[in-house]
C-alpha cells in the first residue's frame, strides 16, 4: 500500500522531526549513501521511506519500509531535489564522557550548520569518536548538519551538556588542561604538546566565551603570514585536530 494521505499518523510522527525539539531519541536521514551508511554502520533503523517510483538498490529486507506518493514525500524532506529514500533513526543512548581519552573537542555556542557537519567529519576522520557540545550550540541532528558529516553522524558520540564551564572543570579535576585558541597571546598551537587535552573550539562571531577563557589553562593561537586575523570555525578546528594527529604519529 502506497500512503497518500499527509494526515496519516506515521507520515505526522515523522514529520515533526524537522522540528529539534521532537529530535530528543530519533532523527532524519536521507538519502541512498547515507541510509545506505546507516546500515553498514549497524545503526538503530526505525523506519525507511521510499518515494513510489524510486529505484533502490540496497537489500532493505530486514527493515520496515513504507512507500509514499511523491507529494508525500516532499512534505517530509527539505531537500530541493531528494532522492527519494530517508530513514528514521533512533539516537545511540551512549552520553557518557570517555575519560581515557587523551584528547577532547568542545564546541562552545558552534552556530552554523555546515561549520558542525565539517567539524564532525573532521573528527572522524583523526578517529575522535566523541565531541562535547554547549546547550547553545546548533543541534548536531539537524538535516543540515547530518548531510554535512556524510556519515560522520553514525561514528561520533555527540555529548550535550547543561553546563559546559561544570563540565570543563570536572574534566579538569580528573587530569585534563583546557586549551582555547585566543588572538591575546603569543603562544602557537605548535608549542603545546596534546596529551590529556580538552581543545575548546568558540562561537564564531565572538569565540571562546569569557567564563571558560579565565578557566582554560592554555591560551593558543594559529599562526597566520597573511592579513587575515581570524579562520572560520571548522578551518580552525581541523588545523587544531591535525596538530595532534601529528604528534601521535611522530610517537
Amino acid at each position: 500500500m502506497i500512503i497518500s494521505s499527509k494526515d496519516n499518523e506515521t507520515i505526522k510522527e515523522i514529520r515533526k522531526l524537522k522540528e529539534k525539539k521532537y529530535r530528543k531519541n530519533k532523527f532524519i536521514v536521507e538519502g541512498i549513501k547515507m541510509v545506505e551508511e546507516a546500515i553498514n554502520e549497524k545503526q538503530n533503523i526505525e523506519l525507511i521511506v521510499i518515494k513510489e517510483g524510486t529505484d533502490i538498490n540496497i537489500d532493505l529486507s530486514d527493515y520496515k519500509v513504507i512507500d509514499v506518493t511523491e507529494k508525500v514525500f516532499k512534505d517530509l524532506t527539505d531537500v530541493v531535489a531528494p532522492q527519494g529514500i530517508l530513514a528514521v533513526i533512533n539516537k545511540n543512548e551512549k552520553k557518557d564522557i570517555d575519560e581515557k581519552t587523551d584528547y577532547i573537542v568542545a564546541l562552545d555556542g558552534i552556530q552554523d550548520p555546515g561549520n558542525m557537519g565539517t567539524i564532525l567529519r573532521t573528527l572522524d576522520s583523526a578517529g575522535i569518536n566523541q565531541v562535547i557540545v554547549s546547550k547553545d550550540t546548533v543541534d548536531c541532528f539537524s538535516p543540515k548538519v547530518i548531510r554535512s558529516t556524510m556519515g560522520a553522524i553514525y561514528r561520533i558520540n555527540v555529548i550535550e551538556v547543561n553546563n559546559l564551564v561544570e563540565t570543563l572543570e570536572d574534566l579538569k579535576n580528573n587530569g585534563f588542561e583546557v586549551v582555547v585558541t585566543s588572538l591575546k597571546t603569543d603562544n602557537s598551537i605548535y608549542d603545546v604538546n596534546y596529551l590529556k587535552k580538552i581543545v575548546v573550539i568558540g562561537n564564531e562571531a565572538n569565540g571562546v566565551s569569557k567564563e571558560i577563557m579565565d578557566i582554560s589553562d592554555k591560551k593558543v593561537k594559529i599562526p597566520m603570514l597573511g592579513k587575515t586575523e581570524s579562520l572560520n570555525a571548522s578551518v580552525a578546528t581541523g588545523i587544531m585536530v591535525y596538530e595532534y594527529v601529528r604528534q601521535k604519529l611522530i610517537k
